[in-house]
């Protein structure tokens, strides 16, 4: 038998799009802060399904929510997506490594303009 896989396609305008490979129609629950998320649908494709997740609004406010995919049955998980918004946690270090990104970005842009101008 072949394990189910998640893989993510798109997060865009408020959905979460993955494409579940797996021979039979799954049965999947995803939960946000231990409920059942509302609107969870599954498509047939030629080689699995597509799984759509609707974010829930209140998962659009500060802090980081996590979402976990999982068949509904067994509870074995399939995979998780989080969204982070808001003012970044101070010790999230997925925050501070996007804070260093930003400020690396900006000092190329410096160094770029730096050297593109005469002596």
């Amino acid at each position: 038998m072949t394990e189910p896989l998640l893989t993510r396609t798109r997060f865009e305008n408020g959905i979460w799009q993955g494409h579940l490979r797996t021979p039979t129609q799954p049965d999947i629950q995803v939960l946000y802060r231990g409920e059942d998320v509302d609107g969870v649908s599954l498509s047939d494709v030629e080689d699995g399904w597509t799984v759509t997740i609707p974010v829930p609004v209140a998962a659009l406010s500060d802090g980081v929510h996590s979402f976990v995919i999982s068949e509904r049955s067994t509870a074995r998980k399939l995979g998780d997506f989080t969204v982070i918004s808001g003012e970044p946690a101070a010790d999230d270090l997925r925050a501070e490594v996007e804070l260093l990104r930003g400020e690396l970005d900006m000092l190329k842009r410096a160094f770029r303009r730096i050297c593109r101008e005469p002596s």
